[in-house]
C-alpha cells in the first residue's frame, strides 16, 4: 500500500519530474515496481469472481518510468538495441527456455516451464508456467496470460498501456490460440477455450453460438469453447454485407485434454481447417 500511495502522488504530481534531482528521486521507485512486475510479485490484472480488475496504479508506474527513463544503448552479441527498458535477464534460474530470436522486455513476467519461440512479450505483460508462445507470437503491453496456453504461430495479443485504467487482454488457463489470429481492445478468451486459425477478437466482436444463433457476448468467448471466425449478414441501404463474428461450434466437457488434435476433429466435422 505505501509503494501504490507514492505512485498515485507521483502521477497526481508527475509534472514535477521535469526537474532532474526530482526524477532520480522517482526513479528509484519506479524501479523498484519494474523488477515487481518482472518477478510476478505484482500484476497490472487479475480476474476476480469472473471480472477483470486493474490495478491502475501498476499501470501509471510503467507509465512514469517511461517518463524518467533515458535512451540507452544495449548490446547483446552482434545486436544493438535503443530503448528505455532493457531486456528480460536470468531466464534459467525462472526455469523459462528462450529460442534465439525470442525477447522479453524486462517488467514482463514469464513462469517457470514457459517456451519463447522466436517471439516478442512487452513490459507489463503476464505469461503464466507452461505456456508456448510460438513462432512470431507477440504478446502486447500489460496482456495476462494463463498457465499452460499455446499461443500459436503469427499470434497477436494487443497491449493496453493508456489509458491506465483500460482492461488488458486476458487469456484464461488451458487454451489455445490458433495461428494468426488476433486478440485485442481488452477481448477476453476464458478457461479451456479453443480458437482456430484466423480468428479475430476485439472488445465488440459478437460471440454466437452456432446451434442456437444466439449472441453469448461481445469480445468475449465463453470457458470451454471451441470457436472459429465467422460472418454474419446484416442489411444496409446498400446491400447485403457480411460482417466478422466469433462462431462457438461446441463446448468441450469439463475436463477436456488441451488437445490440438481434438481441436482438428472438432473443426474437420464443420469443414474448417485449424
Amino acid at each position: 500500500m505505501q509503494i501504490e500511495t507514492i505512485i498515485t502522488s507521483l502521477w497526481e504530481e508527475k509534472e514535477k519530474l521535469d526537474n532532474v534531482i526530482e526524477r532520480d528521486r522517482a526513479r528509484t521507485i519506479l524501479l523498484r515496481v519494474i523488477e515487481m512486475l518482472d518477478s510476478g510479485e505484482v500484476r497490472v490484472a487479475s480476474v476476480v469472481d469472473d471480472e477483470v480488475v486493474v490495478n491502475e496504479w501498476v499501470k501509471r508506474a510503467i507509465l512514469l518510468f517511461f517518463k524518467v527513463q533515458s535512451m540507452t544503448k544495449y548490446n547483446v552479441g552482434p545486436f544493438e538495441f535503443l530503448d528505455k527498458i532493457p531486456l528480460k535477464e536470468n531466464y534459467a534460474n525462472s526455469k523459462v527456455r528462450v529460442v534465439p530470436g525470442a525477447s522479453a522486455r524486462r517488467g514482463s513476467y514469464l513462469g517457470p516451464g514457459v517456451t519463447l519461440m522466436p517471439s516478442y512479450v512487452n513490459i507489463g505483460a503476464y505469461v503464466d508456467e507452461d505456456t508456448m508462445v510460438d513462432t512470431w507470437a507477440t504478446v502486447g503491453s500489460c496482456a495476462q496470460i494463463g498457465k499452460r496456453v499455446h499461443l500459436s504461430g503469427g499470434v497477436g495479443i494487443g497491449g493496453v498501456l493508456e489509458p491506465p485504467q483500460a482492461a488488458p487482454v486476458v487469456i484464461g488457463d488451458d487454451v489455445f490460440i490458433g495461428s494468426r489470429s488476433m486478440i485485442v481492445e481488452g477481448a477476453r478468451v476464458c478457461d479451456g477455450a479453443k480458437l482456430g486459425a484466423g480468428v479475430i477478437l476485439t472488445s465488440s466482436t459478437p460471440v454466437i453460438e452456432a446451434d442456437t444463433g444466439k449472441e453469448v457476448s461481445r469480445g468475449k468467448v465463453p470457458p470451454r469453447a471451441v470457436a472459429i471466425m465467422a460472418t454474419r449478414d446484416k442489411e444496409f441501404s446498400g446491400g447485403t454485407f457480411g460482417l466478422p463474428c466469433v462462431l462457438i461450434l461446441r463446448y468441450l466437457a469439463e475436463g477436456e485434454v488441451h488437445d490440438k488434435l481434438l481441436l482438428n476433429d472438432i473443426l474437420r466435422e464443420h469443414g474448417v481447417a485449424v
